[in-house]
């Protein structure tokens, strides 16, 4: 005779909801620490709204990469204000992400070619020194690349 199998509380579909919740929130945390977000948060956690004139792109259809190339496109919304570069992610990754404002002065912006595609790298924080590599249409967006020196403008 066959027995019925007793899985318990974790067979349940609740159960099921509550490891997925749990996983998901683990693989946020640890993308979070890994990518340099958390280490960036300690600082510059956003604590008002942008000030001045501001720029928007995303989260959608952008490339975005961050330290150990960790991939944020599609997710992230970047913000650039007179004051500074405002980042945040969309509400279902927002786990270990809070919104972020760095200072400009806490911004150094480079170009670097990777294999065959120019990006803009934004060093955020004198300490930190956690890279943000976006595409050179993202930078154009937000106008980072007007703060580029001269010598390191593309040519269009």
């Amino acid at each position: 005779m066959l027995q019925e199998s007793s899985n318990g509380f974790l067979g349940t579909p609740y159960g099921i909801a509550i490891l997925f919740a749990i996983f998901w929130c683990f693989i946020c945390f640890v993308t979070s620490f890994m990518s340099g977000w958390l280490t960036l948060s300690r600082r510059f956690r956003k604590q008002s709204e942008p000030y001045g004139a501001t720029m928007s792109v995303g989260p959608l259809f952008y490339t975005v990469y961050t330290r150990y190339w960790a991939h944020y496109s599609s997710i992230i919304r970047m913000t650039a204000a007179e004051d500074g570069l405002y980042l945040s992610v969309l509400f279902l990754y927002r786990v270990a992400h809070p919104p972020l404002c760095i200072p400009w002065n806490e911004v150094k912006i480079s170009k670097k070619k990777f294999v065959w595609r120019w990006y803009v790298v934004l060093t955020l924080g004198e300490q930190e020194r956690v890279p943000l590599r976006i595409t050179q249409r993202m930078a154009r967006k937000l106008g980072i690349l007007d703060r580029l020196p001269d010598e390191s403008k593309p040519i269009q």
